[in-house]
């Protein structure tokens, strides 16, 4: 029965981390486009964004069969980011530096779960890309708390390109998901022809 409900997972998981990523991809680009006219508007995109992710990371938190350390740290970092979605929906105005500074503690927590999570658990599906993903949005989030930027334009090309760089990579891993997915489903259903 857990064989099937895991199997069952493998549609839903990759879908939501292709989304993810094209996601951060398309936010990547307008904040490199329009750095300047685009600043309220990158802010209700991360809104967006944060909602999107912290929803979809409370929800495998609960779903995959994970070490209890790595579920922990997925709902911590979901959590995370649904109180960042607010913060950015509710004071985008005055808030913008601030969110500068929320969104590097996001990518801190993020990358501190994904990176755990995908370490911890050697069955996950496309494990490398995961931990890589990790490792990389953690740096991003580092990045961002060290260096208290004067410049919010500088903040929309460093978070731009790290969101692009992000998303090409949960990107790649979604479809390393489906690929495993429909391996995972191809071996269960000839195991099941073979025992008829």
């Amino acid at each position: 029965m857990s064989t099937a409900n895991g199997t069952n997972l493998f549609p839903h998981l990759w879908k939501s981390v292709l989304l993810t990523g094209v996601l951060s991809v398309v936010l990547g680009v307008m904040m490199l486009a329009w750095p300047g006219p685009t600043l309220v508007v990158a802010a209700i995109f991360f809104g967006a964004y944060l909602l999107v992710t912290g929803i979809s990371q409370i929800f495998h938190a609960f779903t995959l069969h994970i070490s209890g350390g790595g579920r922990a740290l997925l709902f911590i970092s979901g959590a995370a980011s649904l109180v960042l979605a607010v913060l950015a929906i509710r004071h985008i105005g005055d808030a913008i530096l601030l969110l500068a500074i929320w969104i590097g503690i996001g990518f801190v927590f993020r990358g501190v779960a994904t990176a755990a999570a995908a370490i911890s658990d050697h069955d996950t599906p496309a494990r490398g890309w995961e931990i890589l993903i990790g490792i990389v949005t953690l740096i991003a989030g580092v990045i961002l708390l060290a260096y208290p930027f004067s410049s919010l334009t500088t903040l929309l090309y460093v978070t731009g390109f790290w969101l692009i760089f992000v998303g090409v990579m949960e990107i790649i891993a979604s479809f390393g998901i489906k690929k495993t997915g429909n391996q995972v489903r191809t071996v269960i259903s000839d195991a099941i022809r073979a025992g008829r």
